[in-house]
């Protein structure tokens, strides 16, 4: 058995309104198109949560609904935790590996920087930024994710809404 964690960042977001709070900002209309792309790209690669857990923030959220939709989770099933948003990489470790042991497939909507940072603790080849919609899958050789490590690192795999 494995352990497959799914990173996702929200998709684009607009600035366009002015005096609305960085976490209430929605997600522009190619942000919408862009997840949904990545949502279609996942079902092709055959990789469907068990549990997805969003950061609160509205394009966050948005996004995880979205990709919910577009894989038949339920969208009453979606878990909010305020320590995708704005923690540190080392927060949002403890809180994947504090995930029971009977969800194999761990979606996660977030934010950058720690976005990029979380993944790059993993990856073989760094990436530098982890684009609006852009998606980092990683999947562990063990059946806790306490144990997740880089050591136990089976595939890794990036898609991106413009390619890969």
């Amino acid at each position: 058995m494995s352990k497959t964690l799914v990173i996702i960042r929200h998709g684009k977001s607009t600035w366009e309104y002015t005096g609305v709070p960085d976490y209430d900002r929605p997600l522009k209309e190619t942000g919408i198109i862009n997840t949904r792309v990545i949502a279609l790209k996942l079902m092709e690669q055959d990789i469907s949560p068990d549990l997805i857990v969003s950061s609160p923030a509205n394009r966050a959220l948005h996004t995880a609904l979205i990709v919910a939709r577009e894989l038949s989770y339920p969208l009453e099933k979606i878990s909010i935790s305020p320590v995708l948003y704005g923690e540190s990489e080392n927060a949002i470790l403890d809180m994947v590996r504090h995930t029971s042991d009977q969800f194999n497939t761990l979606f996660i909507f977030g934010h950058n920087p720690v976005f990029t940072v979380l993944p790059n603790l993993y990856l073989k080849q760094t990436i530098d930024n982890l684009p609006t919609s852009g998606v980092v899958i990683l999947e562990f050789d063990t059946s806790h994710w306490s144990d997740i490590s880089r050591k136990l690192l089976k595939s890794e795999f990036l898609l991106s809404p413009k390619g890969g």
